[in-house]
């Protein structure tokens, strides 16, 4: 049996990201399960104390930043620190990424909500997706609640499992897990809603900064994809989003190869609207087969890049091996 000493740090990582997987399928099977959910709380309560709405716009984004600060170093600090004490390097990792990386129970949510439109139970429809989006749900049609599906999943896809796959990656285990509670921030101080406009600024700017690398890999793998069909097409449509600090050149992508169209106006905090980009505006409003469709897209992405991953891993091993 190989001694992980003598794997090289790529194969040692590549071993730990796997057996995570591997454990959070199983686990999400049985229990949608949130290990983070006590820090959700946290969050709350801190931006309840310190996000004065009395303030002013540049004070609430400074006590955003300074409330990132207070959370993230302490936590690194002592995580850095108990490491050192840790005997067997791969339970710590793995118990690291485990809670970092997103739930596997997408697909399943996807499955649920798709079935509830089919047979017309929209309300259960609704009440599936709250949980899982921003947005109001509550006065969406069965075309708003498949787009909002999709965008769901794609954005959780990218944002809690393609970029926590890379930063761990590049980063290791304990970067991952920071940015992990980052996004947490950032979820719970969305600045799309009015009262975190401007104390959700600093943790919307720095999760979009850590997620413009994986997002374009995975924006070029499924631009890819449509290889032979509207390659270039696709290419010319998207490529003014390549360099813009958000997610949009990814959601502009699926949209094109679902042929649907997606983005537009949403409604938050049941008396918002913010009216978003829209994508592939020509194109017809997404049905309930699409939901279907989005999740094989995205699947064959991941699919995809975990093959590469593994070569890239086989062909460092063997040049290891004969160095």
């Amino acid at each position: 049996m190989t001694d992980f000493n003598e794997l090289t740090p790529f194969s040692f990582q590549l071993l730990v990201l796997l057996s995570v997987i591997l454990s959070k399928v199983v686990v999400s099977h049985f229990i949608l399960h949130e290990p983070l959910r006590y820090f959700q709380f946290y969050c709350q309560k801190l931006s309840d104390k310190v996000n004065k709405q009395q303030n002013s716009p540049q004070q609430q984004a400074i006590a955003g930043l300074v409330a990132i600060i207070v959370t993230l170093v302490p936590i690194t600090v002592i995580l850095w620190l108990f490491e050192a004490f840790v005997a067997v390097d791969f339970l710590w990792q793995a118990l690291l990424l485990y809670m970092a990386i997103g739930s596997f129970g997408l697909i399943q949510v996807n499955k649920t909500i798709a079935q509830a439109l089919v047979s017309k139970q929209n309300y259960l429809a609704k009440q599936t997706l709250k949980p899982w989006v921003l947005r109001d749900t509550e006065k969406l049609s069965s075309l708003g609640l498949s787009k909002t599906c999709i965008e769901m999943q794609l954005l959780r896809t990218l944002q809690q499992g393609y970029t926590i796959t890379i930063v761990f990656i590049l980063f290791g285990p304990l970067v991952t897990l920071c940015y992990r509670l980052l996004l947490e921030m950032h979820y719970c101080w969305n600045s799309k809603l009015t009262k975190y406009n401007h104390f959700g600024f600093y943790s919307k700017y720095l999760v979009n900064i850590i997620q413009w690398l994986p997002v374009r890999i995975f924006a070029l793998l499924l631009l890819f994809t449509s290889m032979g069909k509207n390659f270039i097409l696709f290419w010319r449509l998207s490529r003014h989003h390549f360099f813009q600090l958000n997610n949009n050149i990814a959601l502009h992508l699926l949209a094109l190869n679902l042929e649907v169209k997606l983005g537009g106006v949403a409604s938050y905090d049941k008396k918002e609207k913010l009216r978003k980009v829209s994508f592939n505006d020509l194109a017809r409003q997404p049905q309930v087969t699409d939901i279907i469709h989005a999740t094989k897209k995205v699947s064959q992405i991941i699919y995809i890049s975990l093959f590469f991953i593994i070569l890239l891993a086989v062909a460092l091993e063997f040049i290891s091996a004969n160095t």
